[in-house]
This record gives structure tokens, sequence and C-alpha cells, in this order.
């Protein structure tokens, strides 16, 4: 029997609002996942849908004021820390394996620590996320004097293995970010995000500005590292034919919450969620001979005023009486397969909610 894959992120019951004088805005809530060692969790939704949110919470970069972390608990590598500036009530915990006092928990100097070392981000434009005024090898270099503790000369050897790792030649290591292609600048990225080999990548739709033949070139690239050197990741997308192609797992994100979350077996070939199927509805099949796309009605509900029943009710059509009774909890509709929809609650019973290992 195959040993148990440890859980490298676990998500639990997550809550973000955004809060002004005008009103709150529930952009995440309720939110539960986990990631294994190795894997790759797709988050999928419309925009607005709280994807990036998500990531911003784990890497603790959410702007705060506005945002604050309502409630739930983050761990990476099984080590939490809590988080008692905004409300005792409230948690937000992270950590990776790294001796970090807990007098210092939550505080930006922990979470410099931990960001580039233990998790790290790719943003979806790579032209605002690099530096504009330095060269691309001394950005890459300079995450890794940080976190390594290295000498210049070596750290600057190790970019220029990262730019050669990526495609890039190391002899471009003096040029600065215009001299590059859009999707040789994502390339850049990735080099960065992979430099000092994190346990986990989070990748906020990192191809969405390239076109389809580049994007093709370095989902492929970013796979083959993702493999090589075993890194966990969140790859944030809109694209179900992106998550096809790189994810293991799947999250589908709707109004701040997960409708529905298993692997792509249980997404691809047996979705139970209105709103899921709905997407896949929108898809262009070139097996099925159709004169018009069946896109769903309507607008995602404002996340300031989100309805106390399901966020889905006003678009579904399989909407009944009993989806205005209540917000539907994520049912366990199979092993593995979790569902959030009043009929998945009839057929899975009492096995709800995410409880992981």
């Amino acid at each position: 029997m195959a040993a148990e894959c440890k859980n490298i992120l676990e998500v639990r019951n997550l809550v973000v609002h955004y809060e002004t004088d005008e009103a709150v805005c529930e952009a995440v809530n309720d939110v539960s996942f986990d990631i294994g060692e190795g894997e790759i969790l797709g988050l999928v939704g419309e925009t607005g849908a709280g994807k990036t949110t998500i990531g911003l919470s784990i890497m603790g970069l959410l702007p705060k004021p506005p945002a604050h972390i309502v409630s739930g608990s983050i761990k990476l590598n099984g080590e939490e820390f809590i988080d008692e500036a905004d409300d005792p009530k409230s948690f937000f915990d992270i950590a990776g394996k790294l001796k970090i006092k807990k007098v210092k928990k939550n505080t930006e100097k922990m979470f410099r620590t931990i960001r580039g070392k233990k998790i790290t981000m790719m943003f979806q434009d790579p032209m605002t996320a690099l530096n504009p005024v330095h060269y691309v090898g001394d950005q890459i270099a300079e995450v890794i004097k940080i976190h390594e503790k290295v000498s210049a000369a070596e750290a600057q050897k190790r970019a220029c293995d990262m730019l050669e790792i990526v495609g890039i030649p190391a002899e471009r290591y003096k040029e600065y970010p215009h001299q590059f292609s859009g999707g040789m600048k994502q390339r850049i990225i990735i080099a960065i995000a992979l430099a000092c080999h994190p346990d986990l990548i989070i990748a906020d739709e990192p191809t969405t500005a390239l076109d389809v033949t580049i994007q093709a070139q370095v989902l492929k690239m970013m796979k083959e590292l993702q493999e090589k050197y075993k890194t966990s990741m969140i790859f944030i997308t809109h694209d179900f034919g992106v998550v096809a192609e790189i994810c293991s797992k799947c999250a589908v994100v709707y109004a701040g919450e997960i409708v529905e979350y298993g692997t792509l077996e249980h997404i691809f070939n047996q979705a139970q969620h209105p709103y899921t199927l709905g997407l896949f509805g929108s898809i262009p099949n070139l097996e099925d001979e159709t004169d018009r796309l069946k896109p769903i009605a309507g607008l995602m509900p404002n996340p300031m005023n989100l309805p106390p029943y399901c966020s889905f009710y006003e678009r579904c059509d399989r909407k009944c009486d009993e989806c205005k009774k209540k917000n539907p909890q994520l049912v366990e509709v199979e092993p593995g397969h979790f569902v959030r929809c009043v009929f998945a609650e009839c057929k899975g019973g009492e096995n709800s909610g995410i409880t992981g290992n």
C-alpha cells in the first residue's frame, strides 16, 4: 500500500473581509482545502470570485486596511502561528520549518522570512512584478542572497544557473526587463519563484497575458520544473484547459466559496454543481455540432450584499424552494469529491466538510 501523501498546506474555514466605511465586502467565505506534497491545485472561477484574495491571504500580502482575516486556519508543513493583531478571536496560522519565535508571529519580518523561501507567488503581469531599473539577473540573485545566506558571487552564479534552467542564456544576466518579450519575462518570474526551491508556489494567472503558443510553452516548462523540484502549487486561473494541462486537483470558486472540489476525474467527468456544469457548457466542444454556446445567465452577486442562502440561486437552472432556506454546506458526495449544493446534501448526509487527514 502506497504511503499517504503529506499535506504541505492545509486551509480551514478561511474568511476574509474588505471593510470600508460604506460596506463590508465578503471576499472569501469559509474556504477549506489541502495540497499534498508535489500536488497542483487549480483554483477556477470568474473574475471577482475571491481566488487572488485566497492566495494573498496565504502569502500574508492582504492590504490592511481594508482587508481583515475574520477567521480561519492556514498551516504550512503542519506548523501554525496565531494572529492576534486584528481580533483576539480570529487567527491566521502560517509557518514553515523555520525557527521563528512565536512572539514575532504574523509580523512583516516573519513573512519576509517565509516568502521566497517556503512560499512564493507568481503574479499575473510579469512587467509589473519585475523592477524595471534592475538587471533581471540581480533580481534573481537578490532572493538567493536573502534566504540562502550566500556570498554575492555565489548568488550570481546560482542566478545564472536559474536563467539557463528556464531557457534564457546566462549572458543576458545584465539586461533589463524591457529587453525581454512577455514570455521570457514570465520565465524570469518562474526563475525567481524557484530560486530557493520553495515548498509551495502560488501562481496567479501567470499565462493570461501571453498568446496561446507562448502560453503552451510556459505551461510545459512550469510542469517540468514542478516535477523536477517536487514543488506543490496553487494555480489560479479561469481556464479549464489550463487546469486539465497542469493540475492534479481542482477547486471551483464562486462568490468567495468553494462550490466543488476534487480530482480532475471528479471535476471533468463527474461534475455535480450547477455552476461547474454551466462553466463546462460555456466551453466550445469540437465533437458537438451546436449553433450557439449556452452561457450562464446573470451576474455573480455583489460581495457587499451576499444573500443568506445559496449564492448561485439567481443564476441556477436547477433551483428549488429548498435552495432559499439556507446556504448549503460543502458535502463529500464520494471520497475526495466535495460539492456545495442542497442536492449534494441530500446525497451526502452527515459526511460534510473537508476535515483533512
